[in-house]
Protein backbone atom coordinates (compact mmCIF):
# COMPACT_ATOMS: atom_id res chain seq x y z
CA UNK A 1 0.00 0.00 0.00
CA UNK A 2 1.54 3.29 -1.11
CA UNK A 3 0.90 6.71 0.36
CA UNK A 4 -0.27 9.47 -1.97
CA UNK A 5 2.48 11.60 -0.43
CA UNK A 6 5.85 11.81 -2.16
CA UNK A 7 7.41 9.84 0.69
CA UNK A 8 7.92 6.37 -0.79
CA UNK A 9 5.86 5.21 2.18
CA UNK A 10 4.99 1.54 2.72
CA UNK A 11 2.92 -0.02 5.51
CA UNK A 12 4.55 -2.87 7.42
CA UNK A 13 2.67 -2.90 10.69
CA UNK A 14 4.06 -3.87 14.07
CA UNK A 15 1.89 -5.34 16.83
CA UNK A 16 3.84 -3.41 19.46
CA UNK A 17 1.74 -0.40 20.44
CA UNK A 18 -0.66 0.74 23.14
CA UNK A 19 -4.42 1.06 22.96
CA UNK A 20 -6.56 3.15 22.82
CA UNK A 21 -5.93 5.76 20.16
CA UNK A 22 -4.66 9.14 21.34
CA UNK A 23 -5.81 12.52 20.07
CA UNK A 24 -3.76 14.52 17.56
CA UNK A 25 -3.15 17.11 20.28
CA UNK A 26 -1.21 14.52 22.29
CA UNK A 27 1.51 14.44 19.63
CA UNK A 28 3.98 17.10 20.72
CA UNK A 29 7.39 15.57 19.96
CA UNK A 30 9.15 13.70 17.17
CA UNK A 31 12.03 11.52 18.38
CA UNK A 32 14.78 10.36 16.01
CA UNK A 33 16.68 7.10 16.61
CA UNK A 34 19.13 4.82 14.89
CA UNK A 35 18.50 1.07 14.92
CA UNK A 36 21.89 0.10 16.37
CA UNK A 37 21.80 -3.26 14.59
CA UNK A 38 24.13 -4.70 11.93
CA UNK A 39 21.35 -6.00 9.72
CA UNK A 40 18.48 -3.86 8.42
CA UNK A 41 16.10 -6.79 7.88
CA UNK A 42 16.70 -8.03 11.43
CA UNK A 43 16.07 -4.52 12.77
CA UNK A 44 12.67 -4.39 11.04
CA UNK A 45 11.83 -7.86 12.34
CA UNK A 46 12.70 -6.82 15.88
CA UNK A 47 10.49 -3.74 15.71
CA UNK A 48 7.60 -5.93 14.57
CA UNK A 49 8.20 -8.89 16.92
CA UNK A 50 5.79 -9.00 19.86
CA UNK A 51 8.55 -10.54 22.03
CA UNK A 52 10.88 -7.54 21.62
CA UNK A 53 8.67 -4.93 23.33
CA UNK A 54 10.03 -2.22 21.02
CA UNK A 55 8.61 -0.43 18.00
CA UNK A 56 8.52 2.89 16.20
CA UNK A 57 6.04 4.66 14.00
CA UNK A 58 8.40 4.94 11.04
CA UNK A 59 11.52 3.19 9.76
CA UNK A 60 13.86 4.80 7.22
CA UNK A 61 15.69 2.13 5.23
CA UNK A 62 19.17 2.43 3.71
CA UNK A 63 17.66 3.06 0.28
CA UNK A 64 15.46 5.87 1.61
CA UNK A 65 12.23 3.88 1.61
CA UNK A 66 10.03 4.69 4.61
CA UNK A 67 8.08 1.98 6.38
CA UNK A 68 5.06 2.92 8.49
CA UNK A 69 5.16 0.40 11.34
CA UNK A 70 2.66 1.89 13.80
CA UNK A 71 -0.17 4.32 12.92
CA UNK A 72 0.53 7.81 14.28
CA UNK A 73 -2.37 7.89 16.71
CA UNK A 74 -1.22 4.82 18.60
CA UNK A 75 1.57 4.93 21.16
CA UNK A 76 4.67 3.10 19.90
CA UNK A 77 7.40 1.79 22.22
CA UNK A 78 10.50 3.71 21.23
CA UNK A 79 11.44 6.28 23.89
CA UNK A 80 11.42 4.23 27.09
CA UNK A 81 12.37 6.02 30.29
CA UNK A 82 12.73 9.57 29.04
CA UNK A 83 12.15 13.20 29.89
CA UNK A 84 12.09 16.63 28.26
CA UNK A 85 11.09 19.74 30.17
CA UNK A 86 8.09 18.71 32.32
CA UNK A 87 7.17 15.72 30.13
CA UNK A 88 8.01 12.21 31.30
CA UNK A 89 7.93 8.89 29.42
CA UNK A 90 7.69 10.50 26.01
CA UNK A 91 6.09 7.55 24.21
CA UNK A 92 2.76 9.08 25.20
CA UNK A 93 3.50 12.38 23.47
CA UNK A 94 5.68 11.51 20.51
CA UNK A 95 6.18 9.94 17.13
CA UNK A 96 9.28 7.77 16.84
CA UNK A 97 11.41 7.45 13.72
CA UNK A 98 14.08 4.73 13.43
CA UNK A 99 16.82 5.14 10.83
CA UNK A 100 18.77 2.11 9.69
CA UNK A 101 22.33 2.46 11.00
CA UNK A 102 24.55 -0.05 12.86
CA UNK A 103 25.21 2.47 15.62
CA UNK A 104 28.16 2.91 17.95
CA UNK A 105 28.40 -0.77 18.86
CA UNK A 106 28.44 -2.18 15.32
CA UNK A 107 30.44 0.21 13.14
CA UNK A 108 28.60 3.53 13.32
CA UNK A 109 28.51 5.25 9.93
CA UNK A 110 27.21 8.38 8.27
CA UNK A 111 23.57 8.47 7.31
CA UNK A 112 23.33 8.45 3.53
CA UNK A 113 21.73 11.11 1.35
CA UNK A 114 18.72 8.93 0.47
CA UNK A 115 17.94 8.46 4.15
CA UNK A 116 18.26 12.13 5.02
CA UNK A 117 16.26 13.28 2.00
CA UNK A 118 13.41 10.92 2.93
CA UNK A 119 13.63 11.88 6.59
CA UNK A 120 13.34 15.58 5.78
CA UNK A 121 10.21 14.94 3.70
CA UNK A 122 8.71 12.84 6.50
CA UNK A 123 9.54 15.42 9.17
CA UNK A 124 8.01 18.25 7.14
CA UNK A 125 4.85 16.22 6.69
CA UNK A 126 4.56 15.28 10.37
CA UNK A 127 5.52 18.74 11.58
CA UNK A 128 2.75 20.30 9.53
CA UNK A 129 0.13 17.63 10.27
CA UNK A 130 0.58 17.74 14.06
CA UNK A 131 1.84 21.31 14.44
CA UNK A 132 5.08 20.17 16.08
CA UNK A 133 7.41 22.97 17.17
CA UNK A 134 10.89 22.57 15.68
CA UNK A 135 12.28 22.70 19.24
CA UNK A 136 10.45 19.43 19.89
CA UNK A 137 12.15 17.45 17.13
CA UNK A 138 14.76 15.66 19.21
CA UNK A 139 17.17 12.73 19.33
CA UNK A 140 16.89 9.77 21.67
CA UNK A 141 20.05 10.90 23.46
CA UNK A 142 18.43 14.28 24.19
CA UNK A 143 15.61 12.72 26.18
CA UNK A 144 17.62 9.86 27.75
CA UNK A 145 21.24 11.10 27.90
CA UNK A 146 22.43 8.54 30.46
CA UNK A 147 21.08 5.62 28.43
CA UNK A 148 21.29 6.46 24.74
CA UNK A 149 23.71 7.84 22.14
CA UNK A 150 21.47 7.84 19.09
CA UNK A 151 21.16 9.18 16.51
CA UNK A 152 24.71 10.27 17.39
CA UNK A 153 27.37 12.69 16.24
CA UNK A 154 27.15 11.69 12.56
CA UNK A 155 23.53 12.71 12.32
CA UNK A 156 23.21 16.00 10.34
CA UNK A 157 21.22 18.14 12.77
CA UNK A 158 22.41 21.37 11.16
CA UNK A 159 21.00 20.26 7.81
CA UNK A 160 17.63 19.75 9.52
CA UNK A 161 17.93 23.13 11.20
CA UNK A 162 18.39 24.76 7.79
CA UNK A 163 14.91 23.41 6.97
CA UNK A 164 13.49 24.68 10.28
CA UNK A 165 13.22 21.10 11.52
CA UNK A 166 15.16 21.46 14.77
CA UNK A 167 16.61 24.09 17.05
CA UNK A 168 20.08 25.40 16.28
CA UNK A 169 22.42 28.18 17.34
CA UNK A 170 23.19 31.39 15.50
CA UNK A 171 26.97 31.60 15.77
CA UNK A 172 29.82 31.38 13.27
CA UNK A 173 31.89 28.22 13.37
CA UNK A 174 35.04 30.31 12.91
CA UNK A 175 34.32 32.26 16.10
CA UNK A 176 33.40 29.11 18.00
CA UNK A 177 36.53 27.13 17.15
CA UNK A 178 38.63 29.81 18.85
CA UNK A 179 36.82 29.07 22.10
CA UNK A 180 37.38 25.33 21.94
CA UNK A 181 39.21 23.87 24.95
CA UNK A 182 39.28 27.25 26.71
CA UNK A 183 38.54 26.70 30.38
CA UNK A 184 35.35 27.73 32.12
CA UNK A 185 35.17 28.68 35.77
CA UNK A 186 33.02 27.04 38.43
CA UNK A 187 30.23 29.58 37.97
CA UNK A 188 30.16 29.12 34.18
CA UNK A 189 30.02 25.33 34.58
CA UNK A 190 27.00 25.71 36.82
CA UNK A 191 25.32 28.09 34.35
CA UNK A 192 25.98 25.69 31.47
CA UNK A 193 24.22 22.79 33.22
CA UNK A 194 21.36 25.12 34.15
CA UNK A 195 21.12 26.22 30.50
CA UNK A 196 20.76 22.60 29.38
CA UNK A 197 17.95 22.03 31.87
CA UNK A 198 16.22 25.23 30.68
CA UNK A 199 16.38 23.90 27.12
CA UNK A 200 14.68 20.71 28.27
CA UNK A 201 17.45 18.22 28.99
CA UNK A 202 16.55 15.93 31.91
CA UNK A 203 17.82 16.44 35.42
CA UNK A 204 19.36 13.49 37.19
CA UNK A 205 16.90 11.35 39.10
CA UNK A 206 17.51 10.55 42.76
CA UNK A 207 18.82 7.16 41.68
CA UNK A 208 20.62 8.45 38.61
CA UNK A 209 23.95 7.21 37.28
CA UNK A 210 27.24 8.31 38.76
CA UNK A 211 28.78 11.15 36.73
CA UNK A 212 25.40 11.90 35.18
CA UNK A 213 26.53 15.34 34.02
CA UNK A 214 29.19 13.75 31.81
CA UNK A 215 26.44 11.85 29.95
CA UNK A 216 24.45 15.08 29.75
CA UNK A 217 27.37 17.05 28.31
CA UNK A 218 28.12 14.33 25.76
CA UNK A 219 24.49 14.29 24.63
CA UNK A 220 24.70 18.05 24.09
CA UNK A 221 28.00 17.69 22.20
CA UNK A 222 26.71 14.86 19.99
CA UNK A 223 24.15 17.31 18.71
CA UNK A 224 25.74 20.76 18.82
CA UNK A 225 29.54 20.13 18.82
CA UNK A 226 29.85 16.90 16.90
CA UNK A 227 33.58 16.73 16.15
CA UNK A 228 34.66 16.69 19.80
CA UNK A 229 32.68 14.51 22.21
CA UNK A 230 34.70 14.56 25.43
CA UNK A 231 32.14 15.23 28.17
CA UNK A 232 34.00 18.38 29.22
CA UNK A 233 32.57 21.90 29.35
CA UNK A 234 34.66 24.53 27.61
CA UNK A 235 33.98 28.08 26.39
CA UNK A 236 32.72 26.79 23.04
CA UNK A 237 30.03 24.65 24.67
CA UNK A 238 29.19 27.42 27.12
CA UNK A 239 28.67 30.03 24.39
CA UNK A 240 26.56 27.65 22.30
CA UNK A 241 24.31 26.92 25.28
CA UNK A 242 23.74 30.61 25.93
CA UNK A 243 22.95 31.29 22.29
CA UNK A 244 20.47 28.41 22.05
CA UNK A 245 18.38 29.99 24.79
CA UNK A 246 18.24 33.25 22.83
CA UNK A 247 17.31 31.82 19.42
Amino acid sequence: MRSKLALNLTTNYSVNFNLPKRSKKKIIFIIIHYTGMKNEIEAIKKLCDYRSNVSSHYFVKNNGEILNLVPDLYEAWHAGKSSWKHYKFLNKFSIGIEISNPGHEHGYKKFNSNQISSLIKLLKYLQKKYDVNCENILGHSDIAPDRKKDPGEKFPWQKLANKNLCKWYNLSNLALIKKRNLKVNFYEKKIFIENLHKMGYPKMSKIGKKNYNVYLIKAFQRKFRQNLINGKIDQECFVISKNLLKT
